[in-house]
């Protein structure tokens, strides 16, 4: 069974050609781009695309069963619309679903990013075998996808999960519209943000640091990953800080849900090494004894857990519509 993604982001967008296989998918294809453009420029080359990928396989529209989107919150999955996230501004009301399918023809349908990510690390990746367990994106955003009693929980309007609007501090990096909120702290956006603050803070000082100006404005998380993996100090402290602040965020959730295990994408695949010991001593210190020594892993599926994020909310939804 051939199935396709979209998979869009703050910063970038991809389509995914796959095949259903017994132990997951078979990718057959895959092209990125970055997200530019108003919601139809994107749409328009998001399918156009598609029917590239199809035409090297060699498959027709009766061969393509399902379209699975992911993309970041606020949305409405049963109505099919995008409902201006904050990482993708112009994105207002977009029927996203209605126009792919009007385009390819075939079952298309919307997920939350974090939704779909929660699904498949539950199926494929760290959730699998877990009846209770929570997804974190943190990537340019932060957003939660719940399994819960071993089922996708979304909530009455499909909100459910969208944790990164939480105000885990007075100031901080804007996330969401919020000073000091949990994606502020927790994403990749926000982490360059912390960056810049604090690069600013040590120049206007006086101390000596390898940072200029230019690279406090030119900061990005995977830049500062890239330094704290040379043992820069100011980019290992500044990780420091974001594992202080997701150590509290985690807390929250888990006193709330009370997970078998938490799974996080993203900056912490890459760089969770540089933030779990300040996780660690702030989620024990802040959340309920039982929960302190909940079980926190990065996601299994690595770079390619978009990909199978999107496929699977195309098999998810088409097996509940069959």
């Amino acid at each position: 069974m051939k199935l396709a993604g979209f998979d869009i982001g703050g910063t970038k967008c991809a389509v995914i050609l796959g095949e259903e296989t017994a132990n997951g998918f078979d990718f057959l294809s895959r092209i990125e781009f970055k997200t530019e453009g108003s919601p139809e420029t994107v749409i328009e080359k998001l399918v156009g695309l598609l029917h590239e990928e199809m035409r090297l396989h060699g498959c027709t529209a009766e061969d393509l069963k399902s379209v699975g989107i992911s993309c970041g919150g606020p949305l409405n999955s049963k109505a099919g619309m995008i409902l201006s996230p904050p990482n993708l501004l112009g994105w207002d009301n977009v029927p996203i679903v209605k126009l792919v399918q009007d385009a390819l023809g075939v079952p298309t349908f919307l997920c939350n990013d974090a939704d779909a990510c929660a699904l498949a690390e539950w199926t494929y990746g760290a959730g699998k075998g877990y009846e209770d367990m929570i997804f974190l994106t943190f990537g340019t955003g932060l957003g939660a996808g719940l399994i819960l009693n071993g089922a996708l929980y979304t909530g009455k309007s499909n909100s459910a999960g969208e944790v990164g609007h939480i105000r885990l501090a007075p100031f901080g990096p804007v996330g969401y519209g919020k000073s000091g909120s949990f994606e502020g702290f927790c994403s990749g956006a926000g982490i360059a943000q912390l960056a810049r603050i604090r690069i600013l803070e040590q120049l206007q000082i006086g101390r000596p640091i390898p940072y200029t100006m230019q690279d406090a404005e030119t900061m990005t998380a995977k830049k500062l990953a890239a330094a704290a993996h040379g043992k820069e100090p100011l980019a290992l402290e500044i990780f420091r800080e974001a594992g202080e602040y997701l150590g509290r965020g985690l807390a929250v959730l888990a006193d709330i849900l009370n997970p078998e295990c938490i799974v996080i994408g993203g900056v912490f695949m890459r760089a969770g090494q540089y933030m779990e010991s300040a996780m660690r001593e702030s989620l024990k210190r802040e959340a309920l004894s039982v929960n302190a020594d909940l079980k926190i892993v990065p996601a299994a599926l690595g770079e390619q857990i978009g990909d199978y994020a999107a496929l699977t909310i195309a098999k998810y939804n088409l097996e509940r519509t069959i």
